[in-house]
């Protein structure tokens, strides 16, 4: 009986330590305006969709550096609708309403990112964010390609992200109904059509296949830290054990890590996926901006409490996933086993 009163204690203290972070965390939400909230981030999403016009009329120049220049724009707008819109509208962090959560999934997952709203909530949400670094189930095991050597897969692997993307979504398709498959398979062809009609008829392509080819490339533009970012952060830090998981304050505390700010990544993937990936974990339906904003109190109660709080440079973890590749991406990770948290 004693192991079963130790654990039942260690389960207690690790509820009250979570619940006094929220209690602290919930002071700063509830003093904060809905422009912090979710204006911020709407703005930033609203001014890539403005960008995109110019973006394309760029492309229209036979100036080298401002056909450059509408490849950018159009490649930092592109990130930053699928994997900032994508990702905020997915947890619900855009809006307080649910009907307006519903539409954003549909436009930011289906038409702008290709991929299926429905896999997109169960497998970030549910499984992801529900069993974070729990092998099998959320410990990014999806981002690991064995059958790849580190350089193929660190270096030209991302260029494929696109294609890969929405011919997974499809593939996914069979395990909905019918009516949420067809409505998913119009949405995505309504943004690669979109796409492509515009460069067309606005950008003056005069070939199909040098439309496409540029579609890959604007699409492709930050695919090595997006896919770079996704291994960074969970990878490499202790994995559990579905029956042995700790708590949900020392399970994120331990298997999370923040990146420093990097003025691109966070304007295009946001503060949670890049400088507070550990508070969105522990807060996943706070917005960027109010991940940024309660940062300091998390980081300072995290280290008041002596729980980790796991920060490294991008590129430590770049020369670290190099350097042991073999270790990290193809062997089975060893699981991490906390005596009396689990």
């Amino acid at each position: 009986m004693e192991p079963a009163r130790g654990a039942l204690r260690a389960s207690g203290g690790a509820e009250a330590l979570l619940g006094e972070l929220e209690v602290r965390v919930q002071d700063v939400v509830r003093v904060s305006s809905w422009w912090e909230r979710h204006g911020v981030d709407c703005a930033i999403l609203a001014l890539n969709l403005l960008a995109l016009p110019p973006g394309f009329l760029c492309l229209r120049s036979e100036n080298l550096l401002v056909f450059a220049l509408g490849i950018a724009i159009l490649g930092v707008c592109h990130y930053t609708l699928t994997v900032k819109g994508s990702h905020l509208a997915t947890h619900g962090a855009l809006t307080e309403s649910k009907r307006w959560s519903k539409i954003w999934v549909l436009f930011f997952v289906e038409v702008c990112t290709s991929f299926t709203a429905e896999h997109a909530k169960y497998g970030h949400v549910k499984m992801h964010h529900g069993y974070t670094n729990v092998l099998g189930l959320g410990d990014s095991s999806t981002w690991r390609l064995p059958c790849l050597n580190r350089y193929v897969y660190m270096f030209l692997a991302p260029l494929l992200i696109p294609i890969i993307t929405p011919l997974v979504a499809v593939e996914r398709l069979r395990e909905v109904e019918l009516r949420k498959a067809l409505r998913t398979l119009g949405l995505i062809s309504l943004g690669l059509y979109s796409h492509y009609w515009l460069l067309l008829n606005v950008s003056g392509f005069q070939s199909p296949s040098s439309a496409l080819a540029c579609m890959l490339i604007t699409r492709s533009l930050l695919a090595h830290p997006y896919l770079h970012v996704n291994i960074f952060q969970h990878i490499g830090l202790p994995m559990f054990s579905r029956d042995k998981k700790p708590q949900r304050i020392h399970m994120m505390s331990l298997g999370v890590l923040n990146l420093p700010r990097l003025p691109v990544l966070d304007w295009a993937f946001g503060h949670s996926l890049i400088s507070c990936h550990v508070e969105h974990h522990l807060f996943p339906r706070l917005s960027d901006n109010m991940c940024l904003k309660v940062k300091p109190v998390v980081s300072q109660f995290l280290r008041e409490k002596q729980l980790p709080y796991n920060e490294d440079s991008y590129l430590a973890r770049f020369r670290l996933f190099l350097h042991h590749y073999e270790e990290l991406m193809v062997q089975t990770p060893p699981i991490t086993e906390l005596v009396g948290l689990q």
